[in-house]
């Protein structure tokens, strides 16, 4: 508020000696009056209205912020009204003027009050736009807005208007100032320089206003339309957590309620979309995890691990860029299918107890490249870019088994050859065999199984996950006991 009073105070100060000097300049009774005369009323006039509206303007904070700006507008143009009345009525009384200057004088405050009272609204209007941008908040739109095409036109005319009627006043004065006073005393070379002068000053006046008002105009209309395209090109990038602060009450505004209306349909899709690649995921996994001896809470546990190694590497030097939130939650989606490639595996090797045969093991180690070539032919029909979580369980699926040091399979990767997320993976899948029973072992202590991926580091396991283990290994211990294969836990 007190911006926008700092703002009036100058607006009041600059109309004041403007319409002063346009009084001289197209009323010869004005110009007749001595300053005193001319001046007392317009000072007083002007100091009264503007602390008048200092009053009115808090009764206008109190009105919904949709009725704020025009109720500003309607406030400024009328209290410029009430000075020109007041100065008419004040030369009525005292010096019984003529009526053309009495027109004179309404004609120009009302002008000077257009002008003042739609700039003085615009600022209004960017700085409603600050507040509900810094609050989150928006206007409500009437199904019938006042239109741009309506502002312009109104703007135009008006503007047409003070222009050709001030014009008029001023060539109205020069051509009596011309019968009156007659050509012998200023010769008609002077004349005409009187009346240029008269006339360049009223148009300087009037253009001055005019692109202030469109500049102001322009302002708003930048701020909108920034607003609109850094809305729009975060949706592009995929984040839907972004809304168009609605700020205007015209086009512009119902074009910010259509995008609102078009993001939030955009969420409720993908919402669904990802509700469905979910339990797609989940019931792959299931699938193959059935199959298999181990439990669907296995599932869940190396899910979660991998997670919390990402989240512990994420802010480590290197990994910032290659570990995003959203690449992360990817990751989290994605590595519940890290084993869908042993549904290709016979049942007679994937659920043989005890140990395989050279020939059933190498069959066995096939299950990787099962595995990344379904979810290879998988993201082929859906495109990379609309399933991307693909890409990184693809990975996973084909290198979880691959080691540090390159004596892992099916490729014999190493280092950093192995996709960070295989290389998670593989450490929680190891960590959440060593803790779990096996007919052909017993569960191991979170102790044992810590010691024996210590001994991995650098060789079965990438040091920097290992180290991120470490830090971690206390959600390791929690989530392994929230989700244990016991059968009240596993439902």
């Amino acid at each position: 508020m007190e911006k926008v009073a700092r703002l009036a105070s100058k607006h009041w100060l600059i109309a004041m000696v403007l319409f002063s000097i346009y009084g001289v300049q197209v009323c010869p009774f004005l110009e007749a009056q001595t300053p005193l005369q001319l001046l007392l009323p317009i000072i007083i006039s002007f100091l009264v209205t503007l602390l008048a509206r200092r009053f009115a303007c808090l009764a206008i904070e109190r009105k919904s912020k949709e009725q704020q700006v025009s109720a500003q507008f309607t406030l400024d143009f009328s209290l410029f009204l009430i000075m020109a009345l007041s100065i008419v009525s004040y030369n009525l009384m005292m010096f019984e003027p003529p009526w053309e200057s009495n027109l004179k004088v309404i004609l120009g405050l009302a002008a000077l009050g257009f002008y003042v009272a739609a700039d003085l609204a615009l600022f209004k209007e960017w700085q409603i736009a600050q507040d509900l941008e810094s609050a989150g908040q928006h206007l409500q739109i009437k199904p019938q807005p006042y239109s741009v095409s309506q502002k312009f036109s109104a703007f135009a005319a008006a503007s047409a208007f003070v222009l050709a009627g001030v014009i008029f006043l001023v060539i109205n004065k020069d051509l009596d100032w011309l019968v009156n006073v007659g050509s012998d005393l200023y010769p008609i070379e002077v004349a005409q320089r009187y009346i240029v002068i008269e006339l360049s000053f009223v148009l300087l006046v009037v253009l001055a206003y005019v692109l202030r008002v469109i500049s102001s105009y322009s302002r708003n209309l930048k701020r909108l339309l920034e607003n609109e395209n850094h809305s729009l090109a975060k949706v592009q990038a995929g984040q839907l957590d972004t809304q168009v602060t609605i700020s205007s009450s015209d086009e512009f505004g119902l074009i910010a309620q259509r995008t609102n209306s078009m993001i939030a349909s955009l969420q409720r899709s993908t919402l669904s979309l990802q509700q469905t690649r979910d339990i797609a995921i989940h019931s792959l996994a299931t699938l193959a995890e059935t199959r298999d001896n181990e439990t669907g809470a296995h599932i869940l546990r190396t899910q979660y691990y991998v997670k919390a190694l990402a989240e512990a590497l994420q802010n480590e030097q290197g990994f910032s860029n290659l570990l995003s939130s959203q690449i992360i939650d990817l990751i989290y989606k994605s590595a519940p299918l890290h084993d869908i490639g042993k549904v290709g595996i016979p049942d007679a090797i994937l659920l043989k107890p005890g140990q395989l045969d050279d020939e059933q093991w190498q069959i066995m180690r096939q299950h990787p490249e099962i595995g990344a070539n379904a979810l290879a032919e998988a993201e082929r029909q859906f495109g990379s870019e609309d399933a991307a979580f693909l890409q990184y369980a693809k990975e996973i699926a084909l290198s979880h088994h691959e080691k540090w040091d390159g004596s892992g399979y099916p490729e014999g990767l190493a280092g950093s050859d192995i996709p960070l997320s295989a290389r998670l993976m593989a450490l929680a899948d190891v960590y959440d065999a060593l803790i779990s029973k096996r007919v052909y072992k017993p569960a191991f202590s979170h102790d044992k199984a810590k010691q024996i991926i210590l001994e991995g580091k650098g060789s079965h396991f990438d040091p920097a996950v290992v180290e991120a283990f470490c830090r971690c290994e206390q959600q390791f211990v929690e989530i392994a006991a929230q989700y244990s294969d016991k059968p009240e836990c596993a439902a």
